[in-house]
């Protein structure tokens, strides 16, 4: 039984949180608090398992008991709650970056009760569970083949393409802060994120970044030191027009339950580039999106990197591209960039001495 701390300063809210987590068997709920302050005595007393958490609270916000919570209690799941507007993902962009494990965004525009208990229940119960170790996305050990080497014979990478869902944002940023403005081939990224927080998540990340980073648009040429990431509720497809790879933004519908999701866009790289040219990244994630698109790229001649189960924050996504036997590297987090750079810049080198 998985226990949870629901704290908002909502009466609605909390009873909305509550009914939706009341459908499942699996969790209980512990308590309720209306702030921060109550929340974290109850903490104390009532040790649950993963508390949910609203950014804004009077007497103690969101942002604060996080932070007091992280000195505490440093590896307790944490779900933000925030709203779909410019100033929510900003607050839970920080809350990210200050430890927040995973976030949901609050109903709006719903047209009843039920729906929003629905959206809710939807939203935070798989997070719950991915969260606290139940992984329905995991294969048995006996499903799993070896992890190979890197493509026999390929070539010099000419874009990276990296998929992400849970604890995506920091370690997203984690790698591109890593990368040289120098670095020379473009970047793509699928990160699960609803409209407002990509461009949010853009735009900040380009503040710290050597590389440019942009929430992209449709028609957009590939250039070397750009970081492409997809808009909200958009898958972004790559497509070959002359001697050009432009982006391509659609609203088909979801896949696997996400749009943008990663399998679309890893399945556009492999028919947009050269067999062997790819090297594409799967980061922690919850559920499987990207395994599917690593068949494609692997039938390519692409490489792929897996994130390591110990450095990420739900070992979903990298999981499923492991047990399928589609990693050619499984690192950890500090490795990737340093891993992407070689790659990249290491293969244009020996290719220049050549």
């Amino acid at each position: 039984m998985v226990s949870v701390l629901v704290v908002d300063d909502s009466v609605v809210v909390r009873r909305l949180i509550v009914d939706a987590l009341g459908s499942d068997p699996a969790l209980q709920v512990v308590g309720t608090a209306p702030n921060g302050r109550v929340a974290l005595a109850k903490i104390e007393s009532l040790r649950p398992d993963v508390v949910t958490l609203d950014i804004e609270m009077p007497v103690l916000d969101g942002l604060a008991t996080l932070r007091e919570l992280r000195r505490t209690h440093p590896r307790l799941p944490v779900i933000m709650f925030s709203t779909l507007t410019a100033a929510g993902a900003s607050a839970t962009l920080e809350a990210l970056a200050a430890g927040a494990s995973d976030y949901v965004t609050k109903p709006a525009n719903v047209g009843s009760v039920t729906e929003s208990v629905r959206s809710v229940r939807e939203q935070i119960i798989p997070r719950i569970h991915a969260l606290c170790g139940r992984r329905p996305s995991a294969r048995p050990a006996a499903a799993r083949r070896p992890v190979g080497p890197p493509p026999d014979g390929a070539g010099t990478p000419q874009i990276v393409a990296i998929g992400c869902s849970t604890g995506g944002p920091e370690a997203l940023t984690s790698v591109v802060k890593a990368l040289p403005a120098s670095f020379p081939v473009p970047v793509v990224v699928v990160q699960h994120m609803p409209r407002v927080f990509t461009r949010m998540f853009a735009e900040r990340l380009d503040r710290t970044a050597a590389l440019q980073v942009v929430e992209t648009q449709s028609g957009v040429p590939l250039r070397a030191g750009t970081v492409h990431i997809a808009p909200g509720d958009y898958h972004l497809e790559l497509v070959r027009r002359g001697t050009d790879v432009v982006t391509r933004l659609q609203q088909g519908p979801p896949e696997n339950f996400c749009r943008p999701a990663v399998d679309v866009l890893f399945r556009s790289v492999a028919a947009a580039y050269p067999a062997g040219s790819v090297l594409a990244a799967v980061l922690t994630g919850m559920g499987q999106d990207g395994r599917r698109g690593c068949h494609d790229l692997r039938a390519r001649g692409a490489e792929i990197v897996a994130q390591d189960e110990a450095t990420s924050v739900v070992w979903g996504m990298p999981g499923a591209v492991v047990g399928d036997g589609l990693a050619h590297e499984v690192l950890p987090l500090d490795d990737i960039p340093h891993h992407l750079l070689t790659r990249v810049a290491g293969g244009r080198a020996a290719r220049n001495r050549g």
